[in-house]
């Protein structure tokens, strides 16, 4: 198992490009690579049904994927302090994986995006990991001897990688901080889960 699974959902684009930069870190680590997955939109309509296959980007997420991977980076836009209902909804499927430790063992991190500074950052990223908990995976942080931590004036916070949308400006997308943070996450989830492989 040499794939990190990198899981989100993505409505505007943000957290798809932090899913992207993950991936970047993780491919740079020599022996492992990343497998790109994301989940479909949930409807309050019950009729409402998605093409098994999406019409861009990334494969949705399947049980194997779990099954298959050597470490885990979920993310999610910001709800309201916590994780957007799709990637809740797709967790919440996890039960036979927990009762039969699929993801036990194996190092994992979080990140996301928000529409201001304030927006919920920390307490997404905080929410996030307590399923991955449940499951007995390994939480894994950005430290603070990454240097752009302590210096970004965007997004990034130990807890995992995040981006915040500037409304008062005209920029899109992350920043060169933000992506080097996530970059840096990558790497690092990907060393771990190689460390924890020598170590069986």
């Amino acid at each position: 198992m040499n794939d990190i699974l990198v899981l989100y959902y993505s409505r505007n684009g943000a957290t798809r490009e932090l899913a992207q930069a993950i991936a970047q870190g993780v491919d740079s680590v020599p022996g492992m690579q990343a497998r790109v997955r994301t989940v479909p939109p949930v409807s309050t309509v019950c009729e409402a049904t998605q093409p098994d296959i999406p019409a861009d980007g990334p494969p949705y997420a399947e049980v194997r994927d779990l099954e298959e991977c050597a470490g885990l980076a979920l993310g999610s836009p910001t709800r309201f302090g916590n994780m957007a209902a799709p990637l809740k909804y797709f967790l919440d499927g996890t039960s036979p994986q927990w009762l039969s430790g699929t993801l036990a063992g194996k190092p994992a991190s979080v990140f996301t995006a928000t529409g201001s500074l304030h927006g919920g950052q920390e307490t997404t990223l905080l929410s996030m990991m307590l399923p991955l908990l449940h499951h007995g995976m390994l939480i894994v942080g950005i430290p603070y001897t990454e240097p752009k931590l302590t210096t970004t004036q965007t997004g990034g916070t130990p807890y995992g990688a995040s981006h915040f949308a500037r409304a008062e400006t005209a920029e899109s997308g992350i920043s060169a901080d933000e992506k080097a943070l996530a970059i840096a996450l990558g790497a690092r989830l990907a060393h771990t889960a190689l460390k924890l492989q020598r170590g069986a």
